[in-house]
């Protein structure tokens, strides 16, 4: 199946210049959908990992599907003050700004590996400060994974010191 197809672009979204890729036509199509976890499923299965940390929010929908297909734990990794208990935070720059993320610091233990998944790697600095949250509890980052990735942003770069892999690539 052609999954890019499936993908809405939408022009000057959320800004002039911008070419945004919509995931919400995939998700709606059962068939793409099913077939986007069987490709995800495929892109882990040579990695050595016990849980799927997904991304808020679109990597919460695309990872805990993967998650129950390998029988694997699933983590959410949040936007600040979503998660009851103790969290543990890392922030980041953005574009324009900066943003931080939020992990409960009880979900994992040293030793426990991971693969992080979002829908849609760009610059990088959210899946970066994702690497950071997991390891800060002593755990490993087994792969980063994305659905589409943004080839001319460069997202990977920030990623070079582990494993990655994405499944659609842009160049716009």
């Amino acid at each position: 199946m052609d999954l890019k197809s499936k993908i809405r672009v939408i022009p000057d979204f959320p800004k002039e210049g911008i070419s945004f890729k919509d995931i919400t036509t995939l998700l709606s199509d059962k068939d793409a959908f099913a077939e986007t976890i069987e490709v995800l499923a495929d892109a882990v299965k040579g990695y050595d990992f016990d849980y799927i940390a997904g991304i808020e929010a679109r990597g919460f929908i695309i990872g805990a599907p993967l998650a129950i297909k390998l029988n694997k734990g699933f983590l959410p990794i949040r936007k600040p003050g979503k998660l009851p208990g103790k969290v543990i935070q890392e922030s980041y720059d953005l574009e324009y700004g900066s943003n931080t993320i939020e992990m409960d610091s009880e979900a994992l233990k040293p030793g426990d590996r991971v693969v992080i998944l979002d829908d849609l790697l760009a610059t990088g600095g959210t899946a970066v400060a994702a690497t950071k949250l997991v390891e800060s509890t002593g755990a490993v980052v087994a792969a980063v994974g994305f659905f589409v990735e943004l080839t001319e942003l460069k997202g990977m770069e920030m990623l070079s010191d582990y494993e990655t892999f994405s499944v659609l690539k842009y160049d716009k």
